[in-house]
């Protein structure tokens, strides 16, 4: 049977990406092959490198700021970027909460790996 889901928050769950200290990622959904919904937390001063990604994305900033190139956002903030589209680098101006849905794999971050 179909039900709805329910997730409280939470600090169980949260994975590192290796080549990005200061950042973690807690999957919520896969909501189609190879995508997510997920949080993401950024340590302030945590970088992101300028990278692309082969799905589109859809970013709200849930908390604290954050430069996205050169491009400044604070709390409730949202950006889309198209699939093949080079964005970032992300630079965490405090600490940072970010949801993020991707619809596809997250591909290669400068040979940083999927």
């Amino acid at each position: 049977m179909l039900h709805q889901d329910f997730r409280a928050p939470s600090d169980e769950g949260w994975s590192t990406i290796e080549g990005l200290p200061g950042v973690q990622l807690q999957i919520l959904a896969t909501p189609v092959d190879g995508g997510s919904i997920h949080r993401a937390r950024l340590a302030k001063a945590a970088v992101i490198p300028v990278h692309t990604h082969p799905a589109d994305e859809y970013v709200l900033v849930v908390s604290g700021r954050i430069r996205t190139g050169q491009t400044e956002c604070a709390a409730g903030t949202f950006w889309a970027t198209p699939g093949g589209v080079e964005q970032g680098p992300h630079v965490a101006l405090s600490d940072v909460e970010l949801l993020t849905v991707r619809l596809g794999p997250m591909g290669e971050v400068l040979g940083l790996g999927t």
